[in-house]
């Protein structure tokens, strides 16, 4: 066995060892799970809707990771009562949950709720016959459950729980907005198509865009039909349904990184792939020095949080950030790189490091060709005589061209006059465009400053941001 190969199961025995629940966790989270269930099926047998509670997820797969408090409930509600019984079981789940929870909706009504230590998701979903039947991706999720249980055996456990503390160790687990990742049951299907730990990093490390895996040949090897079925760069097609790609959140960044993560990890096996390090952010005068060496424009804008279970919250947070970097570009401003942090909680931060904080006043404007007469004569009318226009209109090459003033010099003075008098036309989101009208922030440069000194987490942020380089990469 050659040196790298000891090295690298004397880590996982290591990981293992930290990543596996103790028995006195492993029993905690049964018994609570238990406990709650039951007590859940008391009220719902109240109803008379004769659903029935379930846990689902990790926890019923037995899979989960030590220290994860997340307990995924499902309630089974005969398909004959139609969406209306939902209604009625999330009323039931708020009883159960106490004071601590927030409703929200997805694809379906759901309640997330803190119950002691634990962090509780009741779902309602449809007791169908089968996936196929599904109406929703939850109703699937009993049938992934009975799945995974009847083919993961003690040792591909193990090798799951690998998998997820390496995807997680290196930022790309969890199939929520906020990652756009690697959910569990993938994580678990692709230990089972592979067969271990390491053959899923040997398998990743030669991915390409157009990776595809059908553990039940639903397709029969015809990759053209699973390509027309499915645009997703990763394609791992659902063993208990053919029509879902369970890998469809998995978005090409995170795709890429788990292969070049993978391949780092095979090459020069490291502990810290699967518990990184802790980020301590920049000092402030290195964070100064930082900004400055870079020679680019740091532009925060900094608003209140909107009150939405965090799934809601990033959807429409990375609309936004997309919406603003639109309106910047269109200006003229250059957007080198930009990016969104929340704590989910009371602020909102979008970040943009542009090229340049100033245009100059004149900007250049390329008219029709003079082929075309008619938009010729509209141009002339609309410039000849403008206030606006500093030179011309003039004829280069085959068309019209103006030296016109720019509305806006300064990114911060756009984004203020934006931000304040016409946000909802800009393609924000609802509640983020709420969040500007109550009040905002911009912020340039040196003055992020003291939001940077107050909040570790936006430092932390931040300060990845400013290196740019993953944690696992040497």
């Amino acid at each position: 066995m050659d040196a790298n190969r000891v090295k690298t199961q004397k880590i996982l025995r290591r990981v293992l060892r930290r990543a596996t629940p103790s028995a006195k966790e492993k029993e905690k989270t049964e018994q609570f799970s238990k406990r709650l269930t039951a007590r859940l099926q008391r009220e719902l047998t109240k109803t008379g809707l004769g659903a029935e509670a379930h846990v689902e997820g990790s926890v019923a797969k037995g899979t989960w990771l030590a220290d994860e408090k997340d307990v995924d409930l499902f309630v089974l509600v005969p398909k004959e009562l139609g969406r209306e019984a939902f209604t009625k079981v999330i009323d039931v789940a708020k009883r159960v949950a106490g004071k601590r929870f927030l409703e929200a909706y997805a694809e379906h009504p759901y309640v997330e709720a803190k119950i002691g230590e634990f962090t509780v998701d009741f779902v309602p979903c449809f007791r169908v016959g089968s996936a196929g039947e599904a109406e929703s991706s939850v109703d699937r999720t009993p049938f992934h459950t009975i799945y995974i249980k009847e083919r993961l055996s003690g040792e591909a456990t193990k090798d799951v729980r690998l998998l997820k503390r390496f995807m997680r160790g290196i930022g790309v687990y969890g199939a929520e907005i906020r990652v756009g990742g690697f959910s569990g049951y993938l994580c678990e299907l692709l230990v089972l198509h592979y067969g271990s730990f390491l053959n899923v990093l040997e398998a990743a490390a030669d991915w390409k865009e157009t990776t595809m895996v059908d553990m039940e040949n639903h397709y029969g090897g015809q990759e053209t039909e699973v390509r027309k079925a499915f645009p997703e760069p990763l394609v791992v097609v659902d063993p208990v349904d053919r029509g879902r790609n369970v890998a469809s959140a998995v978005g090409i960044e995170r795709l890429f990184e788990f292969a070049a993560a993978s391949r780092q990890f095979l090459k020069a096996p490291r502990y810290e792939f699967f518990y990184p390090e802790t980020v301590e952010p920049f000092s402030l005068d290195k964070f100064s020095r930082a900004l400055k060496s870079r020679g680019t424009t740091l532009v925060m804008l900094k608003t209140s949080c909107a009150k939405a279970v965090p799934d809601v919250l990033w959807g429409q947070l990375y609309r936004s950030q997309k919406a603003l970097s639109k309106l910047i570009s269109a200006d003229g401003f250059s957007v080198v790189r930009d990016a969104v942090w929340s704590d989910e909680k009371a602020v909102d931060v979008f970040v943009f490091e542009l090229a340049s904080r100033y245009l100059p006043l004149i900007e250049r404007h390329v008219g029709p060709p003079i082929s075309k007469r008619e938009d010729c004569e509209k141009f002339l009318v609309k410039h000849a005589k403008s206030r606006e226009v500093l030179s011309g209109p003039r004829v280069e090459g085959d068309r019209w061209v103006v030296d016109r003033k720019r509305r806006h010099t300064d990114v911060a003075e756009l984004l203020r006059e934006k931000l304040r008098y016409n946000n909802k036309t800009l393609g924000l989101s609802g509640q983020v465009s709420e969040a500007f009208s109550s009040g905002f922030e911009v912020l340039v440069d040196d003055k992020v400053r003291g939001f940077y000194r107050r909040n570790r987490g936006f430092s932390v942020f931040l300060t990845g941001f400013l290196s740019g380089k993953p944690s696992w990469l040497r």
